[in-house]
């Protein structure tokens, strides 16, 4: 299929995963980038407009569809892939002559947060709508849309694969993703706890100050390669859910043990599903729970590691990549 795909294009981002899936799964594929209005620079024109506004600027909206119409001119895609285009003109989108029109969310589309009014308008009128929560399949049914496809994460060989430190240091415990309300208290504990032995990554986490006086390593985000490097230094790797997306699973599901991790994660059906607990995974349901997984990590490293190992194997075995989502995702509307 020539497919004209519409996504993030930055390093280590899900739809450029998603979209090279694709093109490994024998596609032709263009990528036209939608960050400059789904993810303004900070401080710029359009970030500042979408902050006193609450919508997108309108010239970064009209620069994006510019490029989409120029190129469906040229291409004639047989597919329009939309990666969380809910930002764009949805009639513009649906517009562009194609056999299919296919609108994929990694996120709840029931929090607003995840949607807009455009998109909601017009969501009946996409072929298929794809999605990572399986809660959303009934929910966007009742709402109207034509056909639902529930896929789950997955993780890019690209990026998530064994990889050597690019440190002498090895944490206890460790945890790469975002800065959340529901999450703060618990890196907060951890972070007194274990000090030095305790690694945090990304976006917002060194804007806490309850984390800068405790001796834990904090910084910013790591994307591509870093974030298997990273994943190699630590013993136990938190998958840690967005209660805000009634989270089951998330990408780090199989991120974490395609870098080689150990996956200490909560316990839901989709995570034991997924893995074996005790022999390819940590699972947790309450603070006393990880205490006791973390502790054993610190006295039994060797087993942990057997774990990391089995868990590694069943994940990259299991047809978890990106191209095998895509490949599910065609056959649907095949």
């Amino acid at each position: 299929m020539k497919i004209l795909y519409v996504g993030d294009d930055w390093v280590g981002s899900n739809a450029r995963s998603l979209a090279n899936g694709f093109r490994q799964a024998g596609h032709d594929v263009v990528v036209v980038d939608s960050t400059s209005v789904s993810l303004p620079t900070r401080l710029s024109p359009p970030w500042i407009y979408a902050k006193a506004t609450h919508r997108r600027a309108p010239w970064s909206i009209e620069a994006v569809h510019t490029r989409i119409d120029a190129i469906a001119a040229e291409f004639r895609p047989d597919m329009v892939f939309g990666f969380k285009a809910v930002f764009l003109d949805q009639r513009r989108l649906l517009g562009v002559p194609a056999q299919f029109h296919v609108h994929y969310s990694p996120d709840d589309t029931s929090n607003t947060y995840n949607t807009s009014p455009g998109y909601l308008e017009l969501e009946n009128e996409w072929d298929l709508v794809v999605t990572t929560k399986r809660h959303n399949v009934p929910e966007l049914l009742e709402r109207g849309a034509r056909a639902v496809k529930f896929v789950l994460s997955a993780y890019d060989p690209a990026w998530h694969h064994l990889s050597a430190r690019r440190d002498s240091r090895q944490y206890v415990v460790g945890f790469i993703g975002a800065c959340r309300p529901d999450r703060r208290d618990r890196m907060i504990s951890l972070a007194r706890k274990y000090g030095r032995t305790m690694l945090v990554r990304g976006p917002g986490w060194c804007r806490v100050p309850e984390l800068k006086v405790t001796r834990a390593d904090v910084a910013g985000p790591v994307y591509g390669e870093h974030f298997a490097s990273e994943i190699a230094s630590v013993t136990a790797n938190l998958v840690l859910l967005n209660s805000d997306n009634r989270d089951t699973h998330t990408c780090r599901t199989f991120e974490v043990p395609a870098s080689g991790g150990l996956f200490v994660g909560e316990r839901t059906g989709e995570h034991a599903e997924l893995l074996e607990e005790g022999t390819e995974c940590l699972l947790f349901s309450n603070e006393n729970e990880l205490d006791e997984i973390l502790e054993w990590c610190v006295m039994s490293p060797g087993q942990a590691e057997k774990i990391a190992e089995s868990g590694f194997r069943r994940i990259v075995e299991g047809r978890h990549r990106y191209v095998d989502r895509a490949r599910e995702i065609v056959d649907e509307i095949s």
